[in-house]
């Protein structure tokens, strides 16, 4: 039995873990951050959309519970080092070596079996090592596309973000993404093509764009 020296220190401990990935919620995320958005959302607010897509999912051969525990873990490094992104020129082997680093901090603050699991799932999620993780990768880029779609909206400025999609290109397969997907690629163009900005500045061209993707089916990657 722990006595009320270890327990003390067993709760300081989780203290500084939670205090530590509260952290996310105020690390804002660099790519709209690089693109000039105002206000832009927090890692926390990314981690916690993509997390209720892993709940929503209706393919039952998923294992929800541990998409939910994958999408809530996978940036949860990101309180110690940031947001890093591809334009800030770290290799992905510095990028992970920081990352790791700051996940065995993390979880070092835990209980024994807390830091096994949750060291674990960032591991699953880095290798993409089982459907979950793919499919949570997934969810990681649908959520991007969907976000930056609203900061569209809000600014009124369609097609602004559009490097976000092409780089989401092929790399969509479950079913039931495409099909969130494909109602995405609706809206999308639907505003554009009601927005003069899209007949008079260029994006008619990405509107055209947009219209040839399938909806339903992956792009050849």
């Amino acid at each position: 039995m722990a006595t009320t020296t270890e327990t003390s220190a067993g709760m300081s401990k989780m203290l500084q873990f939670m205090k530590l990935i509260g952290q996310l919620k105020r690390v804002p995320r660099t790519g709209w951050v690089y693109r000039g958005v105002k206000k832009p959302e927090s890692v926390s607010d990314h981690m916690y959309r993509m997390a209720m897509m892993s709940l929503t999912i209706t393919d039952p051969t998923v294992d929800k519970d541990r998409c939910i525990k994958l999408a809530l873990v996978h940036d949860m490094a990101e309180c110690i080092v940031g947001d890093i992104a591809p334009s800030d020129n770290v290799s992905k082997a510095e990028k992970h070596r920081r990352e790791e680093e700051a996940m065995r901090h993390l979880s070092a603050l835990l209980p024994e079996g807390l830091k096994q699991e949750i060291y674990g799932l960032w591991e699953e999620y880095e290798n993409q090592s089982s459907p979950e993780a793919r499919l949570v990768k997934q969810f990681d880029l649908l959520e991007m596309i969907l976000q930056a779609h609203e900061y569209e909206e809000l600014e009124g400025t369609p097609g602004r973000l559009q490097e976000f999609f092409d780089s989401t290109d092929g790399r969509f397969h479950h079913p039931d993404v495409l099909q969130l997907l494909g109602s995405l690629n609706e809206e999308r163009q639907c505003h554009m093509n009601k927005s003069p900005e899209a007949k008079n500045s260029g994006t008619a061209q990405m509107t055209d764009a947009l219209s040839s993707q399938p909806h339903t089916t992956s792009h050849t990657p």
